[in-house]
């Protein structure tokens, strides 16, 4: 204890702020200020609504499956953003007034994650949290990196890997359940969107995807999720930009991907990062539309790891994580209050998200070894001279034995002594539905991405035009049977190595189904036939490549990864042309790798024994003038095919049979593999009700 009065008496003195919490109260025109004064009575949670705040009248209208709430909540902290001190965007003339959600209470209990390996200090990512979200609040979860927001985030939403697993209870308006389909929305760090879409066209097909009903019934779905995160002015814009057009700046496709979760009206919303990769405007933008969406009665639950003072005074209440361990949960202000009691008082000109990462974030001891020492122009670098180890101790101990940490286990029960209504599901779009709207949207997004089949397109008719000046000339006779053979083969194995072209489209492809597949808005079975419909008419131009796009569906799903796809890919070519009996026939093939498998799975020796038959069987050639052969004959020593007039439908058949073989293996890999990259929902439940 006596190292850490004299840390926190140090910091006293070399930070610009007074001792007292009444000497470093900034000017009034700081966001974080709720009114003059308010600093003069003590912070305490028990400012935040009682449970009794929180029911809510649940109805459904008549013909419809929207929720209306007879009363939402208003969070405490709503007259920041209404006072004047910041604007809020205009509504269009004639915009309809944003729709009320019921919210829904959550609460997590003891809520310890822990990952083996995860972490070399611990596998415990998450020791201990308690806090809750109320309706119409928003509740950010911050801490420096690797601090455990993420992993805390998705144990509350249910959403955390398998290699992890969770102690502790969660509460949903009281009672412990898991969120059922549509009642929640989870938004990831990083979502794939679809570029080739406008921001109206990928939020209507997503609607498609989640909502069951007719088609004419989400458009005002769509209008009201466009409206809610402020996308009027891009509604028809493309998502990625077309040829030289940029597309939509960070900040809007970040709110596109919030917007796709609000076509379904959720209850409570999980973001992981709502800042990640923004600007200091586009930040205060996006929480001042997530601000306006948490008036409407929405939980919002989000990560954030560092805030510009503006955007720290939108927040309601903090859950300050190190390591693993809450520092604080509690009102925004005061967190600013539990850090001047144990020591630590932020000043004046400094942001308090700064001051509190400065103060718990570990790898800030780094550029106190840089610094020891050192002086500049100005003065020695006392002011940073601060050991984390012991501010992160001072400030666990101080919150462990404060009014705070009271106050949250208080409303906690009451929050859990009783439980209000269950969230119900509202029910998902059936798969023939979802087949066809995938099927419909991926037939768009290849006709209007160039690099997916028409730049494959191109490039085979540049080798058609090619292989055609090449071996032109050749004749019927019987010395051009070799020279044919040889243009066939090139023909067959070059397209086949040309359509490697089209890996990363797949690839983007497969992203955009982990993500939706993560949310429960499609499935294996539903994208495969999705893509296989979808693609018909466009491998009718390039039909070669119908069996060979099961395969770099196979590899890529494998791999994710585009390097990787491509090399393995190419390799595999390499391994069929050798063995496609061109270069040595087949039957003198040296066994067992290069006859048995090899020359048996490879699809391009079946496709140029079907073109051989096809061009010789049934034919003659004269040799001299009185001897003619067969087209088999002049063609045994050569290449190798077989003289039954029905070999060619059998090589079609073993070609379809391969094709239908490698979406097999796709539906597999999308199945278990890709699927095995993303949140397990229903495992994750299991896991939740394992508690101690």
């Amino acid at each position: 204890m006596e190292e850490i009065q004299s840390q926190s008496e140090h910091y006293r003195s070399s930070s610009s702020s007074a001792s007292s919490p009444a000497s470093r109260v900034p000017s009034s025109n700081f966001f974080y200020l709720r009114k003059p004064g308010s600093l003069r009575q003590p912070i305490s949670f028990e400012d935040s609504p009682e449970w009794e705040d929180t029911d809510v009248d649940v109805r459904v209208e008549e013909g419809g499956d929207s929720i209306n709430a007879a009363t939402t909540p208003v969070s405490p902290s709503l007259s920041k953003l209404n006072s004047g001190s910041l604007p809020s965007p205009q509504l269009p003339e004639g915009a309809a007034v944003a729709r009320k959600i019921a919210g829904a209470s959550v609460v997590w209990k003891d809520l310890t994650v822990t990952i083996k390996g995860k972490r070399k200090y611990s596998d415990k990512v998450v020791k201990s949290s308690n806090g809750c979200a109320l309706p119409g609040t928003m509740t950010v979860i911050m801490g420096p990196a690797k601090s455990g927001k993420s992993t805390l985030l998705k144990a509350i939403a249910g959403r955390l890997h398998p290699s992890a697993k969770m102690y502790g209870e969660v509460f949903i308006n009281g009672a412990k359940t898991h969120m059922p389909y549509g009642s929640y929305g989870f938004v990831d760090r990083e979502t794939t969107l679809i570029g080739s879409l406008t921001v109206r066209e990928y939020l209507y097909y997503s609607a498609l995807l989640q909502l069951p009903g007719f088609f004419c019934q989400k458009k005002s779905v769509v209008e009201e999720a466009i409206h809610a995160m402020s996308l009027g002015d891009y509604a028809n814009k493309l998502i990625g930009g077309h040829c030289y057009m940029k597309g939509l700046p960070s900040g809007e496709r970040r709110r596109v991907s919030i917007a796709r979760e609000l076509v379904m009206r959720p209850r409570i919303l999980f973001i992981d990062e709502p800042l990640y990769h923004l600007d200091s405007v586009s930040a205060l933008l996006m929480m001042v539309t997530l601000k306006k969406l948490a008036s409407t009665g929405c939980t919002l639950i989000f990560t954030i790891y560092q805030s510009s003072t503006e955007v720290f005074g939108l927040f309601d209440r903090i859950c300050l994580l190190s390591n693993g361990n809450t520092l604080f949960f509690g009102e925004t202000l005061a967190c600013l209050q539990h850090f001047s009691n144990a020591g630590f008082p932020c000043p004046i000109m400094q942001s308090p998200s700064d001051h509190f990462l400065r103060a718990i974030n570990t790898d800030f001891d780094r550029i106190i070894a840089m610094c020891k020492n050192w002086q500049d122009d100005n003065g020695d670098f006392s002011s940073v001279n601060m050991d984390t180890a012991v501010a992160i101790r001072t400030l666990e101990a101080t919150y462990k034995s404060s009014a705070d940490a009271a106050a949250v286990e208080t409303i906690i029960l009451r929050l859990t002594e009783k439980e209000g209504p269950l969230l119900k599901s509202k029910g998902k779009a059936s798969d023939a539905t979802r087949i066809a709207v995938l099927t419909w949207r991926s037939l768009l997004i290849m006709s209007r991405e160039w690099k997916y089949y028409w730049l494959r397109l191109i490039l085979y008719m540049l080798l058609t035009l090619c292989v055609g000046t090449v071996f032109s000339g050749l004749g019927h006779s019987l010395s051009s049977v070799v020279t044919r053979v040889a243009a066939i083969f090139v023909f067959v194995s070059f397209t086949s190595l040309l359509s490697i072209a089209g890996v990363p489209a797949l690839m983007k492809e497969i992203k955009i189904y982990a993500s939706e597949e993560s949310n429960q808005h499609s499935g294996a079975l539903v994208f495969l036939f999705g893509q296989l419909l979808s693609s018909i008419p466009f491998l009718f131009l390039i039909s070669i490549s119908s069996i060979n796009e099961g395969l770099m569906l196979a590899v890529a799903s494998l791999w994710q990864n585009v390097f990787w796809s491509v090399l393995t890919l190419v390799t595999i070519h390499v391994v069929m042309m050798l063995a496609a009996g061109y270069f040595r026939i087949r039957n003198e093939l040296p066994g067992p790798v290069w006859t048995y498998p090899l020359s048996y799975i490879a699809f391009h020796t079946y496709s140029i024994q079907g073109l051989l038959e096809n061009e010789y069987l049934g034919t003659n050639f004269a040799v001299g003038q009185v001897r003619t052969i067969s087209g088999f004959q002049a063609l045994h020593s050569a290449y190798d095919i077989s003289p039954s007039s029905n070999s060619k439908w059998e090589n079609l058949l073993v070609l379809f049979l391969m094709a239908v073989g490698y979406r097999i293996l796709v539906f597999f890999l999308l199945h278990f593999r890709v699927r095995k990259n993303v949140s397990l929902h229903r495992l994750c439940q299991c896991n939740r009700n394992s508690t101690t």
